[in-house]
């Protein structure tokens, strides 16, 4: 059969739809682009903010309307979380966020009885209580076709339950990925030719905690770098609580680690992340910045911000502001606050929508003076770059230096070679450089 698969949200659902697409051609069908004909239609949808909602169910009313006779497939987190709203939009074969192989399989029955009786529609479903998961779930490792870079997911699950956050109500307790496992699974991606790899995962600072082995993060990132030398890795988003002295001396050792750290904030305020039930406070997380900075040369350091969360006075977004620029990332996301059902901060006393979006747009300006001023103290440094496709119609070719900026050169047939580039300029958001043959 032909299958379709389109992803929404996060790192962990890009590798889980990787994951399938790789079991769908092991088992002898074929994918093709979501704008394609097909047999069947994937939406693996996303749920973190209203906005993920809307464009999971705009997904299954598009697919819907201009293939009305092929498999509608919906899973992801909107689907465990939502999964009568899915149900009630006509989902053909209806999953959450577990057992992806089992939802291949429906995905197959459905296709099978669709052509045995094309007027016939008997919904298959397959969503399991999150909280009864124990076991991290065994995906096959591998990318997309032609990539240079691959995620490898490591952990699944969350016990933070910030008061703003759906996702742990999605995926259940912390399940990890054995590290034995995990260094296979990084070799098999470097047989296959991949110059990078991404670990990621809902929390991968929880990494190893029901493993119960006294290993943690640092253990898993050792074991990885010693099972595919040569290959750069880098982590996904990490608690401000990973970054310690030893964490630090310990991966400064690791000669391919990327210097490049999403340390999760959320806000600037004291008085706001106790009410986010954040695990940290400004001091500690800014000891975490400062122990990065001093360890690593030129690090680029970056996050995700919430501008206008349930009770946040102007006092308290002014801290933030202050906050993020003695912090001086490299680049930050900027969300206004979205209301999640549910959640505690669902009850609070909201902020005005337009001024979470106002919010948003002052703390994305200073953003992007930060980062202005992160490019331009990479200029006349060189660094390894990663090529990855062209770029425009001018000859350019785009790649990622270790430090995660983009670098663009003037050249042709790079793909997925790591040359040396002197950076020259910056234009506020990418790098241009020269590289040396």
């Amino acid at each position: 059969m032909k299958v379709a698969i389109y992803t929404l949200g996060c790192k962990v659902n890009q590798y889980e739809s990787q994951a399938m697409e790789q079991e769908l051609r092991a088992r002898g069908h074929e994918t093709v682009s979501f704008t394609q004909e097909a047999d069947a239609y994937v939406i693996n949808t996303c749920s973190v903010t209203a906005a993920g909602d809307q464009k999971s169910r705009q997904a299954v009313h598009r697919v819907r309307r201009d293939h009305p006779e092929a498999v509608v497939a919906v899973c992801g987190c909107w689907s465990q979380t939502h999964a009568a709203e899915a149900r009630a939009l006509g989902a053909d074969v209806l999953s959450g966020t577990g057992d992806r192989m089992g939802f291949v399989s429906l995905l197959e029955q459905a296709v099978r009885e669709r052509a045995a009786a094309p007027g016939q529609k008997t919904p298959l479903e397959a969503v399991d209580p999150p909280f009864e998961r124990r076991h991290f779930e065994w995906l096959p490792a591998g990318g997309l076709e032609g990539r240079t870079r691959a995620l490898l997911k490591v952990e699944d699950g969350c016990a933070s339950f910030c008061s703003y956050c759906i996702i742990p109500y999605a995926r259940g307790p912390v399940r990890s990925l054995p590290m034995g496992e995990a260094a296979v699974q990084a070799l098999e991606l470097k047989n296959q030719g991949y110059q990078e790899i991404v670990l990621t995962g809902i929390e991968i600072s929880s990494w190893g905690r029901d493993l119960c082995q006294g290993t943690t993060l640092i253990d898993l990132l050792e074991a990885v770098s010693a099972a595919v030398p040569g290959v750069r890795l880098r982590l996904g988003s990490l608690e401000p609580r990973t970054i310690t002295e030893e964490f630090c001396q310990r991966a400064a050792l690791l000669p391919d680690l990327c210097p490049q750290f999403h340390l999760s904030l959320q806000s600037g305020c004291d008085e706001t992340l106790r009410r986010m039930r954040r695990r940290y406070d400004t001091a500690q997380y800014l000891q975490a910045v400062e122990l990065l900075k001093k360890t690593f040369r030129h690090p680029a350091i970056t996050t995700d911000l919430i501008t206008g969360f349930p009770g946040e006075t102007e006092e308290e977004f002014q801290k933030t502001l202050a906050f993020i620029q003695t912090c001086g990332f490299a680049r930050m996301h900027i969300f206004p606050y979205s209301q999640r059902p549910g959640t505690p901060a669902a009850e609070m006393e909201q902020v005005p929508k337009a001024l979470r979006a106002q919010r948003a747009h002052q703390a994305a300006d200073i953003a992007a003076a930060m980062r202005r001023t992160y490019l331009e103290e990479c200029l006349g440094q060189t660094y390894d770059v990663l090529f990855e496709q062209p770029a425009g119609e001018e000859g350019l070719f785009l790649g990622h230096a270790p430090n995660y900026t983009e670098v663009l050169v003037k050249g042709e047939d790079l793909h997925n070679r790591i040359l040396p580039v002197r950076v020259t300029g910056t234009d506020g958001e990418v790098l241009f450089g020269e590289w040396e043959a």
